[in-house]
């Protein structure tokens, strides 16, 4: 058989080798190793140990007598305000303040009068002087001899106060007394009490006259102020 001719199952097998690290590579390696180790030794005795080492290390002894003093003022600082309503109240308290609805309105101060202009002297002309408007009309001047009105018992709507309405004369009148005693701007007020039917019944309706419907207003406002029923009649 040629030697071309072999068969290659027949053949040795060869071992497969390997060439490993070097002698000198890994004395290398241990060397670098070693020394990063005795690196992080010096480190660790140098500043791992100096942490926490400052200080003299005596013993902090507690001060001689009682722990807790009582304070000369057991209520602590005063402070501005301290006690008012309005700061009990922010911290839960309830208010004590309440409205008296029954009270009565304070009497008015009477102001000062305005003083009379003087008269003309005698012979002067008296000159009215007529403001134009846009329509282009005249405005004629009032007769200085036209006097207000004065109010009466039973004036027109708008100026009265109704004080109540009563089943008989008598509990009118009665309440009137009542009223006036207890009220000194309605006493001067002219009283009327009016017979009139509501519903098949007969009541007798106390009123007052005010002179005008802004002071009927403010007398009722008045008087429900001081827990008073009325009204102001249209």
């Amino acid at each position: 058989m040629a030697e071309d001719d072999r068969l290659p199952w027949l053949e040795s097998a060869d071992d497969d080798y390997r060439e490993g690290p070097s002698p000198l590579r890994i004395v290398a390696i241990a060397v670098i190793a070693i020394a990063l180790i005795a690196t992080a030794v010096w480190a660790f005795n140098r500043y791992g140990r100096s942490t926490g080492t400052t200080g003299s290390g005596e013993l902090i002894t507690a001060q001689d007598g009682d722990y807790k003093v009582k304070p000369e003022t057991p209520g602590g600082m005063t402070v501005d305000g301290q006690g008012d309503s309005v700061f009990r109240t922010s911290e839960g308290a309830s208010a004590t303040g309440a409205i008296d609805t029954r009270a009565v309105p304070e009497a008015p101060v009477a102001g000062r009068t305005a003083k009379p202009a003087a008269k003309p002297a005698e012979g002067a002309t008296r000159v009215v002087t007529a403001v134009p408007t846009g329509t282009g009309g005249r405005l004629t001047a009032q007769s200085p001899d036209m006097a207000v009105p004065r109010a009466t018992a039973g004036g027109g709507g708008g100026a009265l106060v109704q004080l109540g309405s009563f089943p008989t004369e008598a509990a009118a009148n009665s309440a009137w007394e009542a009223l006036s005693k207890r009220f000194a701007y309605v006493a001067n007020l002219g009283k009327s009490i009016e017979k009139a039917d509501v519903r098949g019944s007969t009541v007798y309706r106390l009123r007052v006259n005010a002179g005008s419907n802004g002071n009927a207003n403010t007398i009722c406002g008045r008087l429900k102020v001081a827990g008073e029923a009325c009204f102001v009649p249209n």
